[in-house]
């Protein structure tokens, strides 16, 4: 696996260590001198996560069945995340500890950022201005990622009597600190103080490959997505409307040129992530093996997203149509325009939405070892669109929410499935029906797997009704659009879905599927357990 020592060495100043060495006699303040603005901005292009979590939240989410121990195609450490287990199988690319060390190595190059622009006398220049924001935003983001793993979702009535994540606000010159979790309200505050602080300073000016950096649209988006999940609706709407333009549809994945392209997984999902697609604001460059578990390589299948669940959650059963299954789940493909990749046998079953890509750094050709990364579209426009959307329905706003989602549903889904499916199929939504479709569709149950599933929202409550029905749309297409980015945990926690752990029959029906565990509303599985080197250290255990 990749060699990690300086974000390890950054983390281990800070939680780590409990013993010393002649490495750590070394104080972490005796590094290179960041005194110019070329110095700065290019210690910045560390202040992003080098791990991603959307391996550990995929895996914990109901994106995933377990598809039975006759199929080999698993390990531990997948096994631990899909049962909600706390982790103890390590996993230096993809698991909790890499998280950990990853977003707060991040942190740290942010604060070290902060901390040199303060020592030059402030930021008293454009480029200085623009990178104090960059590093702001940064270190909002970081934070607001760990606290959504590591934390409960947030809930105004009582995040200031849940455990937060220690909020790193300056560069570390001390050896072996000892840090507090606070509360999860304190660290939703310093979140919201860093971003307005930093929001008007970013400038793309500063940027030669915009793209792998918090541009203003992504600084933006990523503004919307927080004040979403903290509840501030009209924020949400300001910021995403910032990021949209005037023009949104210009903005939107272009599928036409994606589906041209050769059916190739390598192909397909390495475009989707691509800098040239308009769509993309965010890009990260990540150590991953995400790519590798959504592609059809026979790895990790064991844990995916079958015919069973694309046929009765995510692709089937909405408000735009559905269809009846037919032998082998194959139809339900075809809802979008980037179709799946379907592969079924004896005993395996999953679908690609080519949504990941795996790429490989080759340390020694000759060995054949390296690392394996993937670039992800970390933050885009249809995700802007989806949080504006979602907060005009919270503000009771339906027409514009309307708007907003036939966007979505004209641009994403695939208008010629009524052709393959050989069902009415209305892209073009009313809200006439999409109440209609919320009031003829049950409730998820175990037994009876719908699209549909209780809201327990954490922020405000929903009304039921026209509200709830907007709601279960979005959280229909929120599914759909954010497949194998590890999203739709985030969802599960804010709408304290209460979801399943099921084994299922490739090819199966509801008759096959067996129950093995259930994540309730008050579950304290909720929240990943932080690593358990810093719980040695010293740091308070999630509780359990």
């Amino acid at each position: 696996m990749k060699n990690k020592n300086i974000i390890f060495l950054a983390i281990a100043s800070m939680f780590l260590m409990t013993s010393c060495n002649d490495w750590l006699d070394v104080m972490p303040d005796n590094r290179a001198e960041i005194d110019s603005e070329e110095k700065v901005i290019k210690l910045l292009a560390s202040a992003y996560p080098t791990n991603t979590f959307a391996v550990v939240a995929e895996y914990m989410s109901d994106n995933t069945d377990d598809y039975g121990e006759e199929n080999p195609y698993t390990d531990r450490f997948s096994e631990q995340l899909f049962y909600w287990e706390d982790v103890t199988e390590n996993d230096d690319d993809d698991g909790p500890q890499a998280i950990w060390e990853s977003h707060y190595g991040a942190i740290t190059n942010a604060n070290q950022a902060l901390s040199a622009i303060e020592e030059m006398g402030g930021a008293t220049t454009p480029n200085l201005q623009a990178a104090k924001g960059e590093a702001l935003v940064c270190r909002a983001y970081s934070h607001f990622i760990l606290a959504n793993i590591f934390c409960n979702a947030y809930n105004p009535s009582t995040a200031a009597k849940e455990l937060g994540i220690p909020y790193m606000e300056k560069a570390e010159t001390e050896l072996n600190p000892k840090y507090e979790r606070g509360t999860l309200a304190e660290v939703y505050e310093l979140i919201d103080k860093d971003l307005q602080e930093g929001l008007p300073l970013v400038n793309d000016a500063i940027y030669s490959v915009p793209k792998y950096h918090f541009n203003q649209k992504a600084a933006y988006t990523f503004a919307s997505r927080f004040y979403l999940f903290y509840g501030k609706w009209d924020k949400v709407v300001e910021y995403s409307s910032l990021a949209l333009g005037s023009n949104p549809k210009e903005y939107m994945r272009d599928y036409e040129a994606l589906t041209a392209l050769p059916r190739s997984y390598d192909v397909r999902s390495e475009a989707f992530n691509n800098s040239s697609q308009k769509a993309n604001f965010l890009i990260g460059a990540v150590y991953s093996q995400v790519g590798v578990r959504y592609l059809p390589f026979g790895v990790y299948d064991r844990f995916g997203h079958g015919t069973f669940i694309l046929n009765t959650e995510i692709l089937n059963y909405a408000p735009w149509g559905s269809y009846t299954p037919q032998p082998g789940g194959y139809m339900c493909q075809y809802v979008v325009k980037l179709a799946p990749m379907m592969y079924i046998g004896t005993n395996y079953d999953t679908g690609y939405f080519q949504h990941t890509p795996y790429l490989f750094e080759y340390t020694d050709p000759v060995a054949g070892i390296g690392y394996p990364h993937s670039n992800l579209a970390l933050i885009t426009a249809e995700e802007a669109l989806l949080n504006r959307a979602e907060a005009y329905v919270m503000l009771k706003d339906y027409d514009n929410a309307l708007a907003d989602i036939n966007l979505w549903t004209n641009n994403t889904l695939d208008p010629v499935m009524s052709v393959r499916a050989g069902v009415p199929v209305k892209p073009e939504l009313t809200k006439e029906i999409i109440e209609k479709w919320n009031t003829d569709t049950p409730y998820y149950t175990a037994e009876r797997p719908s699209s549909k599933k209780q809201l327990n929202p954490q922020v405000e409550a929903v009304e039921a009704g026209t509200q709830e029905a907007f709601i279960q749309t979005l959280l229909i297409m929120r599914r759909i659009e954010f497949m194998e980015y590890g999203y739709r945990w985030f969802d599960v926690k804010r709408y304290g879905l209460e979801i399943y752990r099921r084994v299922v029959a490739p090819s199966g029906s509801a008759a096959d599927v067996v129950v093995k565990d259930h994540l309730k509303l008050d579950d304290q599985r909720r929240a990943v357990q932080v690593p358990q080197d810093v719980i040695t250290a010293g740091l308070t255990p999630n509780p359990r």
